[in-house]
Order: structure tokens, then sequence, then C-alpha cells
């Protein structure tokens, strides 16, 4: 018999879901057997799966030591022996290449810099997601053992070369919410890039998107072609622009993104004829040169700069209003000093 006390980031996850995350190769089938037939139990009763846990729930598993483990599940005295990923493992704690923003029990919000993946798309790739567990690992939040059944994570994504702000779960609990956020618009996203042409008052256009995998780029049609886009499967995008300054043939702009698409923000300026410095894929190659040279501009100068809640209830109704901020990097300011802009790109009013 082995016992589990649900942790304090496990808290909020369902019964069910916990057990698959810890023996991972048991089949469904096997959970609900051993549920009926009560060789699984939650707090010394019979359970269904579905009940939602709290911190101290105890689960008991009267299954044998061989049944656990050739289900993936780790017995006590193998526990200390898993080793994560080699990205987790550091002899020493080390500088962190994000900025914490804001942290508490459940929740982390950090600023990505530019160049560095958010989530791995190789097994050998180094991202933020990985950095941030490793960060936990340092300073005890987070164990080893732990890792077998949950893992942290982000919660939203940046292409590798847009820098800004990345919120993560600490606990299931705050996994749970901040997934739950961004799905159905609970908060507000701008960001911030310089493009180019004149962008002289707010606007939000709408249109439609699709992305070539094989190509890693996105199409955009106009609201007019509402049936072609249907047809050849595109998705639907809404985003809204607010000049904030100008100068000579480019604008600084906040962006707020109401959809959420791959590249929606890039592909979308540059259908309006408003391609974003510095962007190699939907960019002015004569306008990257040339910021190349001055200030040393090789990707799209796009940041992730605000993140504003709605009104929360429940658990997390403290962020109700809460603003998450993150300063744009040196480069942007490089280049805002090289085009003739001020220093206060997050102003509220248009300067021209």
């Amino acid at each position: 018999m082995q016992k589990l006390t649900v942790a304090g980031y496990e808290e909020g996850a369902q019964l069910l879901k916990l057990l698959q995350k810890y023996m991972r190769s048991a089949p469904i089938s096997f959970f609900y057997k051993m549920l009926r037939k009560k060789n699984i139990t939650l707090n010394g009763k019979k359970a269904a799966g579905k009940e939602t846990l709290k911190k101290g729930d105890v689960i008991e598993l009267f299954l044998s030591d061989e049944t656990i483990a050739n289900f993936g599940g780790k017995l006590p005295a193998a526990r200390s022996q898993t080793k994560p990923h080699p990205v987790l493992l550091s002899a020493s704690p080390s500088p962190c290449p994000f900025t914490v923003l804001y942290e508490d029990s459940d929740l982390l919000f950090v600023c990505k810099p530019a160049g560095l993946l958010t989530q791995k798309a190789a097994e050998t790739d180094v991202s933020l997601n990985e950095l941030i567990i490793r960060r936990l690992l340092e300073d005890g939040t987070l164990t080893e053992d732990a890792l077998a059944v949950f893992r942290p994570g982000v919660c939203n994504r940046l292409d590798r070369n847009t820098s800004g702000i990345v919120s993560a779960g600490k606990t299931m609990a705050g996994l749970q919410f901040l997934s739950a956020a961004f799905r159905e618009r609970a908060l507000e996203k701008y960001y911030y890039c310089i493009v180019r042409g004149d962008f002289s008052r707010p606007v939000r256009l709408d249109g439609y998107l699709k992305k070539d995998g094989a190509l890693n780029q996105s199409a955009v049609l106009p609201p007019q072609e509402a049936e072609r886009a249907e047809r050849e499967g595109y998705e639907r995008i809404a985003t809204a622009f607010r000049p904030l300054q100008q100068r000579s043939d480019f604008t600084l702009l906040e962006a707020e993104l109401i959809t959420g698409r791959p590249h929606q923000i890039r592909a979308h300026l540059a259908a309006q004829g408003h391609p974003i410095a510095g962007d190699a894929k939907y960019g002015d190659l004569t306008v990257n040169d040339r910021l190349r040279k001055a200030c040393g501009l090789k990707y799209q100068l796009l940041h992730a700069g605000r993140l504003v809640f709605r009104a929360q209830s429940g658990r997390f109704s403290y962020l109700s209003g809460m603003e998450i901020r993150a300063e744009v990097p040196e480069l942007f300011r490089r280049v805002c000093a090289e085009l003739g802009f001020s220093a206060n790109i997050m102003e509220n009013e248009f300067e021209k």
C-alpha cells in the first residue's frame, strides 16, 4: 500500500487526473476499476475519480509495489533517484535570463528576453519553461519528487524573438486559473511596436488569418473575404491599434490582442502596409537594413508590455484590475532614440 498526500501545488486537480499523472502507463479503465473496488481511496472513503482535491487530502493505493512500478509510479525508495531533464540540473544557483515582475504562492509573471523560446520545440532545447522550473527547484518552491506528478508551466506563449510578459502557474490551481483566463479573455494583452508609415488614429482591425506550418508564416484576409476564409480554413482575428508617438515615416504603436493567433500582430500590420521594424518575415527590407546597421536590430521589434486583469472572483479575486508591466528592453530604446521617439514609450496620449 502507498499513501499520497496532496500538496499545495496539486490543490484544484481532479483525482483521476492526478492518478493518471502519477501512474502514466495505466489505462483509464484500470483506475475506474480500482476506485470501484476501493483499491484506491480518498480520505479513507470510496471515490469516483471526479473529486476536486484539496491540500492535505490523502489518497491511498492498496496496490502492490510491482503494480505501481509497472505503471510508471515512483516508489518511495526510488523517488530520490529520479532525475529531471538535464536542463533542470545545476550544480549551483545560476543567473536567470528573465526578470520576475510579480510572484505569489500560485502565480509567476516574468519578462522574457528576445531570443529565448517560451517552450521547447526539441528535447534538447533550453526554454523559458524549463528555466522557470529550475528556478523553483533552486529556491525550494518545488522538489524533484514533486515533478513526478506535477510540472509548473507557462500559460501563454511569445515568439522566440518577441520580448515581454509570460505568465506561469506554480500550482495546479494557478495553472487552471491562468489557462481559463487566457481562454475566456478575462484579461487584456497589450504589445508595443514600431511600424513603418503614418498610423495617425486608433483603429480596430478585423480579418481572417491562416498559418502555413511548413513556412511558419501567416496570411491575412480582410473581413469582406469571409466566404473564402471559411472555405480555406482561416480563423477570425481582431486587433486594436493605438498610436502613441509619430516621427517622420514611423509610428510607435500600442496593440491590443483581442484574439490570439500565430503571428497575428505582425501579419495583421504587414497586411495593412505597416510592417514592424526589424521583422524579417513580414517586414520592409530597406527599413530593417537601416536599423540593423544603426542599432543592431536583427528581429521584429515587438514587446508584450502590459497585462491587465478584468474582474475576477473566488480564490483569485485579488487580481481584479491588477496591471502587470514589463518595460521595453534596451534595444527597443536604442531604436526609439535613432528614430526620434521619446523614452516614455507607454504614455497614454498620442504625441506627434
